[in-house]
C-alpha cells in the first residue's frame, strides 16, 4: 500500500469544524494518518486565527487527538487557547494544517471584515513559517443563510477568494472546488454530518498529497 505521507509530522488546528468527536478531529485526522503520518490535531470552537497567538479563552469548547488515540473532546466548556509557539515547540511537524475560516467570516456583517482577517491570519501563517514548518490553509465549505450563522454562499465565496490571496506562505486549499452539489449538508447551518466530515477530510487529506509532493519536487 502506498502511503504517501508516510513519515510526515503533522500539526493540525482548527476552529469548531475541528473541535467536535465526529468531525474533521475524526474524518481528518484520520484520513491523514491512513496515509502514514503522525498527526496531532487540535480545534477550538470560535476561534479565530489571532486565537492561536494570543492567550485567551473559547466559550464553546475544545478537541484534540493524537495519533492512533481516540478523540479528546469537552463540548460547551469555557477554556484556554492552545498557543501556536508551544505546540511547534512541543511536536515539531514538518508540515501545519490550518482549517480557520469560520470564525474570521464576519458573516453576520455587511462587509468582510478584510483588514482584521489579513492581519491575524498573516500573523500565524508568518509565525509558522518561522519555525521551519511548511503550511497549508484549508477554507470554508458552504453552510446555510438561513441559520443562527447566517452562512450566506456568496459571502463564503468572497472569503475563500480572499483567504486564497492572504495565507501566504501558506499554500491554500479550496474546499469549494471539490464541494459536491447540492452542497454537503448540515445539522445546524454551519456544521456539517460526520459523513461530511468524513469527506470533506478526505478531500483535505487528497489535496495536502498533492502539495506536498509539488513541494517536494521543488
Amino acid at each position: 500500500m502506498n502511503m504517501a505521507l508516510a513519515g510526515l509530522t503533522i500539526l493540525v488546528l482548527g476552529d469548531s469544524h475541528m473541535a467536535g468527536h465526529d468531525y474533521l478531529l475524526s474524518g481528518l485526522h484520520e484520513s491523514l494518518q491512513a496515509q502514514g503520518a503522525q498527526v496531532d490535531s487540535y480545534g477550538m470552537c470560535g476561534a479565530s486565527a489571532d486565537a492561536w497567538l494570543e492567550r485567551t479563552t473559547v466559550s464553546c469548547g475544545r478537541g484534540e487527538r493524537h495519533g492512533s488515540g481516540a478523540p479528546i473532546t469537552e463540548t460547551g466548556k469555557q477554556g484556554y487557547t492552545w498557543q501556536i509557539n508551544d505546540l511547534l515547540n512541543k511536536h515539531h511537524p514538518k508540515l501545519v494544517i490550518v482549517e480557520a475560516a469560520d470564525a474570521i467570516g464576519g458573516y453576520t456583517s455587511p462587509q468582510l471584515p478584510k483588514a482584521w482577517i489579513y492581519d491575524q491570519v498573516h500573523a500565524l501563517a508568518t509565525r509558522i513559517a518561522a519555525s521551519g514548518a511548511a503550511c497549508i490553509w484549508v477554507g470554508p465549505v458552504y453552510g446555510n443563510v438561513n441559520s443562527p450563522y447566517h452562512k450566506a454562499d456568496d459571502r463564503v465565496r468572497e472569503l475563500s477568494q480572499f483567504l486564497s490571496q492572504s495565507v501566504a506562505p501558506c499554500r491554500y486549499v479550496d474546499s469549494l472546488r471539490f464541494e459536491p452539489t447540492p452542497a454537503w449538508p448540515t445539522t445546524d447551518g454551519q456544521h456539517l454530518t460526520p459523513a461530511g466530515y468524513r469527506a470533506w477530510g478526505q478531500d483535505i487529506t487528497n489535496a495536502v498529497v498533492q502539495l506536498q509532493g509539488q513541494m517536494a519536487q521543488r
